[in-house]
């Protein structure tokens, strides 16, 4: 093995969140303002899974204030500390950048019936 992936291996978390394409996820981050840390919630629609190994990331999108907010998070970044499924989302695309386009409950993904 390469030096390269040596140390990709040990930024790897051991349990990654299992979750998928169209799922409501509540994402925790670890956020630093000066010298305290907190922690702060971001909840929404994953619309998009893209990379492997240590450079996998997934983009979440929510609705704020009438507003589309999307943000990207490394999927084994140590800034994210848990990302909670709220709801399993029934899709039949990979990539959901169609939401960007709709409002209202067009924007919705149906819930998979367990």
């Amino acid at each position: 093995m390469d030096a390269l992936k040596i140390i990709a291996a040990d930024s790897v978390k051991e349990q990654a969140p299992q979750f998928s394409v169209g799922d409501t996820v509540r994402v925790s981050v670890n956020i630093r303002e000066g010298d305290r840390e907190r922690i702060q919630q971001f909840e929404g629609t994953v619309i998009a899974r893209k990379g492997s190994g240590v450079a996998e990331t997934f983009t979440v999108r929510r609705v704020s204030y009438g507003v589309g907010v999307e943000r990207v998070f490394p999927l084994h970044s140590p800034n994210v500390k848990e990302v909670a499924i709220v709801r399993k989302g029934r899709v039949r695309r990979a990539k959901l950048y169609y939401l960007r386009d709709r409002v209202g409950k067009a924007a919705k993904v149906k819930e998979q019936l367990r």
